[in-house]
């Protein structure tokens, strides 16, 4: 047997949000939705290159106290900085990551998410 990749990532997030959501994965972060047609209250689904992120719509939810996050590799981060920061969307950046130019933020549900770009000015020194 060999695992060639992940299929998908799911997150929860609280039932009622699906405009938040859709708005910060679909247009703050760029994915596109994939529309299976799926009856209200089904997972929203999201393409994310090759993979796939579901986020379900919990009646009980609360927020993860664990502190886990889902990352992304992109191109183009700066872009992405400036879109999450004119939309007053949060940034932690005091992490550095040695050959990584990155930022996490928190979506709607308060999931965390990481955004990483290999930084062009150190490739030659990782």
């Amino acid at each position: 047997m060999t695992i060639h990749s992940i299929h998908h990532a799911q997150l929860p997030f609280r039932a009622g949000d699906e405009a938040q959501i859709r708005r910060f994965y679909n247009q703050l972060i760029g994915l596109t939705e994939f529309h299976g047609g799926a009856p209200a209250g089904a997972p929203l689904r999201f393409v994310a290159g090759q993979q796939r992120i579901d986020l379900v719509p919990t009646d009980n939810w609360q927020p993860n106290p664990i502190p886990n996050h889902l990352a992304f590799e992109v191109q183009g981060l700066p872009t992405l900085r400036s879109r999450l920061l004119q939309a007053q969307v949060p940034l932690e950046e005091s992490r550095p990551l040695v050959g990584y130019l990155r930022f996490y933020v928190k979506d709607p549900a308060g999931n965390q998410l990481e955004f990483l770009e290999p930084d062009a000015s150190q490739a030659s020194t990782v």
